[in-house]
């Protein structure tokens, strides 16, 4: 697929040359920190040397107060107290954390997951009626619950009150909760909006904590349950999250919690990045929604005997190999439905079988935006209604455009990026019909089109072991603090440049430029050799990783993208 390749500029070069002069750094490292807004000294130092003194006041977000009040008398009174939380990742670690936590004041909690199929996404009336049965009067709802005005009320009639931790855009009204924490309510003045929905559970942990006056670091155990949740969310990596990410990585490497260490032992990796949690360990922790309940990672992440909690982890690797299994199925299914369709060349992707595995559509949606870039939708039948999964191109707000659909919609709700809904099988084709045409009257014909952007031209002389040993302290990488992508040109491919793997989908070489090589690898991009080969003036975008190989570790350049240099 064609790429087109866009250079993040920097305007202000005044600031380039004070930062690299206060740091004594070379102008493209202070380049790529003027890139991620830090112009500063100070900053720069919050930057490179995050600080657990740093994190916000939990206080400073709005209901805060009350939430704590009602939570610290339930603990008094002895009420039971029901975690809530959604079946993926954020929302099970959510779980996991405020429900341990909570026991560590009170035995009268009880861990609650949706069914994925039986009650959908959010907060369901089956799970507030489980919640009367067993007498709970206090729900604490976390990754979900800032719509759920309607649930709210009814829970309200038989007198359980909600706690709401959400970090989705709020509806047109609140719940009428005791308290609802998100940073994104338009009255909420909390410094930092960006929170997963783990990572509000914490600030709340935290509250708790101060104002029962102990030790505010016993909080912290819970940052990798946080880390985890950030990662796998695909929330900025910046602020209070990067401060919350850089301890919590921490916490997974010397595997403090038990669940969480023999969960990583099933991936067969001794160190972990958020880029590790992201495609190795957060896919494992959805599986158990996906393919069974998210109670069971739960069940495993809050597991501190290390028998059990092995047991838990091997089941769910279990769940995520025949996940694996299903979702490359569905989307063979998938591009051969738009195939036979001949809808090769819309605008958007929307796509429906009743037999497709629920649990699997998101996954499939985001492949099939792989495949044809482009806004994309897969239904499938869940009881009465169709329900389905969004994933949009980077630069368009799906949810945006949902909006403009919701005449033909029953119930969807999600992020800029990804977003879930439901509706009647009987307005599948007129919802299809309308999303085709809302999309392609708001779409800038750019974003059907992948974008690399890269933030340097640099050449391979100054591509040095102290240039990489500064970049590794850019980690932790994420949305707006991405690996720096570099862009070098006047370049050639070695005599001993091939493609690799199985199906000959990598190509592996060095790139030459000046008579310096450098190894490198491109994922996917072996179909191209045989354009590029013969070719003595390429162009590359490139990230700079390490290779390790016979105990020896070498620089290795990632390609994101290779092609002839154009005549201008």
């Amino acid at each position: 697929m064609m790429k087109r390749w866009t250079e993040q500029k920097v305007i202000d070069t005044k600031a380039i040359t004070s930062l690299s002069e206060s740091l004594n750094v070379s102008e493209e490292i202070a380049r790529l920190l003027v890139n991620r807004n830090i112009k500063t000294f100070d900053e720069a130092k919050t930057f490179f040397r995050p600080q657990l003194e740093d994190l916000h006041d939990p206080f400073l977000m709005k209901d805060m107060d009350l939430a704590v009040n009602r939570l610290i008398e339930a603990v008094e009174n002895g009420e039971k107290i029901m975690v809530y939380g959604d079946y993926d990742v954020d929302g099970t670690t959510a779980v996991s954390l405020m429900s341990s936590y909570l026991k560590t004041l009170t035995d009268a909690v009880i861990s609650y997951i949706p069914d994925r199929y039986a009650e959908g996404y959010g907060v369901s009336l089956k799970g507030i009626d489980v919640a009367e049965e067993q007498n709970v009067s206090l729900i604490v709802a976390l990754d979900c619950g800032i719509k759920a005005v309607d649930k709210v009320a009814y829970a309200k009639e038989k007198n359980i009150d909600f706690i709401i931790c959400d970090h989705h855009r709020p509806g047109e009204s609140l719940p009428d909760a005791v308290a609802v924490l998100d940073p994104k309510r338009s009255d909420c003045t909390y410094p930092f909006d960006e929170l997963c929905g783990c990572g509000v559970g914490f600030k709340l942990a935290q509250a708790i904590q101060h104002k029962l006056g102990l030790n505010a670091r016993k909080v912290y155990h819970y940052m990798d349950l946080v880390a985890i949740a950030i990662g796998s969310d695909i929330v900025p990596i910046t602020g209070e999250n990067r401060i919350l990410a850089h301890y919590g990585l921490k916490l997974v490497n010397v595997r403090k919690r038990t669940g969480v260490a023999a969960l990583l032992a099933q991936t067969k990796r001794d160190a972990f990045t958020i880029t590790d949690l992201v495609f190795s360990v957060g896919p494992r922790i959805n599986a158990a929604g996906r393919m069974r309940h998210g109670l069971e990672a739960v069940a495993l992440l809050c597991e501190n005997n290390l028998e059990k909690a092995t047991s838990f982890a091997e089941e769910i690797n279990n769940h995520n190999t025949e996940r694996q299994d299903a979702d490359k199925r569905i989307t063979v299914e998938a591009l051969d439905q738009i195939a036979d369709l001949n809808e090769e060349n819309r605008y958007t992707s929307v796509v429906y079988h009743e037999k497709w595995h629920k649990g699997v559509i998101g996954i499939v949606a985001s492949r099939l935006i792989e495949k044809y870039y482009r806004p994309t939708l897969v239904f499938t039948k869940s009881g009465e209604q169709l329900a389905a999964s969004a994933r949009s191109v980077v630069g368009f707000d799906v949810y945006e455009a949902l909006e403009k659909c919701t005449e033909f919609i029953t119930q969807f709700g999600g992020h800029k990026y990804a977003a879930g809904l439901t509706l009647e099988e009987k307005n599948y084709q007129l919802f299809k019909d309308k999303f085709e045409t809302v999309v392609k009257e708001t779409i800038d014909a750019d974003l059907l089109v992948p974008e690399i952007k890269y933030e340097l031209l640099i050449d391979f002389q100054n591509i040095t072991a102290k240039l990489h040993r500064i970049l590794k302290q850019f980690a932790p990488f994420g949305p707006k603090n991405m690996k720096p992508v570099f862009y070098a040109k006047n370049l050639k491919l070695d005599d001993y440049a091939k493609p690799v793997g199985k199906e000959k989908q990598h190509l592996k070489c060095q790139l030459i430029q000046d008579g310096m090589g450098i190894a490198a690898i491109g994922f996917g991009l072996g179909g191209i050799f045989e354009e590029i080969k013969d070719n003595d003036k390429l162009e590359a975008v490139f990230t700079l990783e390490e290779n390790e190989w016979n105990n020896e570790v070498k620089l290795q350049l990632n390609i994101k993208d290779i092609r002839p240099m154009s005549p201008n």
